[in-house]
């Protein structure tokens, strides 16, 4: 799919990562691909070390150089509260923080359906939630948020194609066989309806999930990319070995 791009990067082949601009119904995206079986893709959300919020992509970069790595990588991966911690399931390495929410409710996060993000051993997947709930697949890290943008290849059913609802959005998609990830995040503020359709239509993934918008941020190094603001709750991130 790098037809897609108006702008490539090519990180190192461990992370396999495309990054660039792509363009879809006359408004600009950043868009990020991964091969999850190859990509070491992560959440984080607390510092091990002394249970603090992270907060930002500094403070995870700084982490990870204790243990020689990198961040090749990051985007702010769904919904939090005040105090930062996450508004739905969260699961990290293993170890869950908070259980699945399967209520609606109001704001976003509530418009079900709503989904999870998760990254396997080797795949990642986008879920609806009462699907993940059901029968969860085999997660290391999790996320929850919502609504969902795109399920089984439709939009979600009460997004509207002349919203006038509009910010910067950021969201999730993968492919059917759960190798190829995509973030996104849009340049320009767009509504839920045109924000689903680059999911579906130009990034072709048949499920998506949306995390975030207005506090959305990407962080990507090889295009000098670095977006500041207040602390963030959730960030997934790809880590790599850092250059010697």
């Amino acid at each position: 799919m790098r037809w897609l791009f108006a702008l490539l990067f090519m990180a190192s082949p461990a992370a396999a990562l495309d990054c660039g601009t792509v363009e879809h119904g006359g408004q600009e995206y950043t868009a990020c691909s991964f091969d999850a079986s190859q990509a070491d893709l992560r959440l984080f959300l607390n510092n091990p070390n002394d249970g603090k919020l992270l907060g930002s992509f500094r403070n995870v970069e700084r982490l990870l150089a204790e243990d020689g790595l990198t961040l090749e990588f990051a985007m702010n991966a769904g919904m939090y509260h005040q105090d930062r911690s996450p508004v739905g399931h969260y699961l990290e390495k293993g170890e869950e923080a908070r259980g699945v929410i399967t209520s609606d409710g109001p704001g976003n996060f509530g418009l079900l359906p709503n989904g999870v993000f998760c990254i396997g051993d080797g795949f990642a997947a986008v879920v609806e939630t009462r699907r993940y709930k059901d029968d969860p697949p085999a997660c290391i890290y999790a996320t929850q948020s919502g609504p969902m943008l795109v399920i089984d290849g439709e939009l979600h059913p009460k997004f509207l194609e002349d919203s006038d609802s509009t910010y910067i959005r950021n969201g999730v998609g993968v492919s059917d066989d759960g190798k190829t990830v995509w973030f996104a995040i849009s340049e320009e503020p767009v509504n839920f309806h045109s924000f689903g359709s680059l999911f579906r239509d130009k990034l072709g993934t048949p499920q998506a999930l949306y995390f975030d918008g207005n506090i959305s941020r990407l962080y990507v190094p090889g295009l000098n990319r670095h977006d500041g603001g207040f602390p963030m709750g959730p960030i997934v991130g790809v880590v790599a070995p850092a250059d010697n």
